[in-house]
C-alpha cells in the first residue's frame, strides 16, 4: 500500500523546501553566468520564498517563528534542497529542472484540496511557478547535450524521487523516462536525513534572528 502523507504535513514539506531552496538560489545572484541570470535566479528565490511564507501562514500564526526558529532537525526539506552547488551550474539547473517537475505534482494535489484556503493559495503558487518551469525547460534544452548536465541529472534523480509521497514517484518517473530507485536508496534520502551541507545554511539562514533573542524585527 502507498502511504500518503497528511496535508499539514505536505505543507510544512513544500514550506521548507521552498524557503531552503530560496536561500540556495539566492546564492547565484552575482556570480550566475550569465548577467541575465542574476536577475532570473534571484527572482526564483524571491518567489520561493515568498511561497514559503504564504505555506507558513496556513500553518501557524507567526511565519518567521515557523521558519526562522526551529533547530536545524526540525526542518523537514528534502536533502535535494539542502546541497549547495555553488559554482556548479550544470547542477544547479538539473536540480532545478527536477525539483519543478516534482513540485508541479505535488502543487496539483494540493489545488484540488477540500480546504479552500489550501486549494486557493495552491493555485496562486501554481500560476506563479508557471514561469520557473519555463525558465528550468528552457535550460534542459540549452544544456540537453552537455556530459556535466546529463552526470547531474544521473545524480540527483534519486534526490528528485525521494522529495516526493509515495504516490508521486512513479508520475515523475514517467516524465523523466526514468525508473524509480530502489526503496533502499530512497531511505537514505528521505526527509530528515539531512545533508552536510545543512547545519552551515541553518547556521546562516538563522543567525541574525538568533543574535537577539525574543527582538522584534
Amino acid at each position: 500500500m502507498l502511504r500518503r502523507v497528511n496535508e499539514r504535513e505536505l505543507l510544512l514539506q513544500i514550506a521548507d523546501d521552498e524557503l531552503v531552496l530560496g536561500w540556495r538560489n539566492s546564492e547565484w545572484t552575482g556570480i550566475a553566468p550569465v548577467l541575465e541570470e542574476d536577475v532570473a535566479f534571484s527572482s526564483i528565490a524571491q518567489n520561493e520564498i515568498g511561497h514559503a511564507r504564504a505555506l507558513y501562514g496556513l500553518l501557524g500564526d507567526d511565519a518567521d517563528a515557523l521558519a526562522l526558529d526551529r533547530a536545524p532537525d526540525e526542518y523537514r526539506c528534502a536533502p535535494l534542497v539542502e546541497l549547495r552547488f555553488v559554482p556548479d551550474w550544470a547542477r544547479t539547473i538539473a536540480r532545478h529542472v527536477l525539483y519543478e517537475a516534482g513540485d508541479e505534482l505535488r502543487i496539483e494535489r494540493l489545488k484540488s484540496s477540500s480546504d479552500a484556503a489550501v486549494a486557493g493559495l495552491a493555485a496562486k503558487i501554481d500560476r506563479e511557478e508557471v514561469y520557473h518551469r519555463l525558465h528550468a525547460r528552457m535550460w534542459a534544452d540549452r544544456l540537453a547535450d552537455e556530459p556535466r548536465y546529463r552526470e547531474a541529472l544521473d545524480e540527483l534523480w534519486p534526490y528528485a524521487v525521494a522529495m516526493l509521497d509515495e504516490d508521486l514517484r512513479e508520475p515523475l518517473a514517467a516524465r523523466f523516462g526514468r525508473v524509480v530507485p530502489s526503496n533502499t536508496v530512497l531511505q537514505s534520502l528521505g526527509r530528515g536525513a539531512h545533508v552536510e551541507d545543512w547545519p552551515a545554511l541553518w547556521d546562516e539562514m538563522t543567525i541574525v534572528r538568533r543574535s537577539v533573542a525574543g527582538a522584534s524585527w
